[in-house]
């Protein structure tokens, strides 16, 4: 999400005119393919996908703004992409929170990631669905989630040594 852009459901169509101008543009076909992008290849805008798929059923003018931008973004770097190399895999987790960064209800963001050999392989950017007490709660919160993913990432990191093993060298 580019810097300074805040959205929240105070930027929602209001008049009926407003909401015929926007039943007439395709925001949720347009959220979904960044969201197919976002599961194949392209971690970098999970959180971008997050803060505009909450506003498919009321979305605005800036709303659809910024769902451009993030169009505009991937189709600028469509030709960069990840390496993954290294003879021994090397996991790699970290998480982070971003305490009640939601106007409208005051909730926190969490996120994480998973890298394999430098490449990330597991990535989630969502809205907490607690209220944090505090930014320490908030970490907690996106630490115990990033957790979550360790283990089943542990399992499929296995599964995927054993599968190198049966290719051989």
């Amino acid at each position: 999400m580019r810097h300074g852009i805040k959205l929240s459901k105070k930027q929602s169509p209001k008049s009926d005119e407003e909401l015929k101008r926007m039943s007439d543009i395709p925001y949720a076909s347009a959220v979904g393919s960044i969201q197919y992008a976002v599961q194949c290849t392209r971690p970098d805008v999970a959180y971008a996908l997050s803060v505009t798929s909450r506003y498919q059923a009321c979305a605005g003018e800036v709303h659809w703004s910024a769902v451009k931008i993030i169009l505009k973004y991937l189709k600028r770097t469509k030709d960069m992409f990840l390496i993954y190399g290294g003879g021994e895999l090397i996991m790699e987790g970290y998480s982070d929170a971003s305490f009640q960064s939601d106007d409208d209800d005051a909730k926190s963001q969490s996120g994480f990631v998973f890298k394999l050999n430098g490449g990330v392989v597991a990535w989630k950017s969502s809205k907490q669905d607690t209220t944090a007490d505090s930014t320490t709660e908030a970490e907690y919160i996106a630490a115990s989630e990033a957790a979550k993913e360790a283990v089943l990432d542990e399992t499929t990191s296995k599964s995927w040594v054993w599968y190198l093993a049966l290719l051989g060298p």
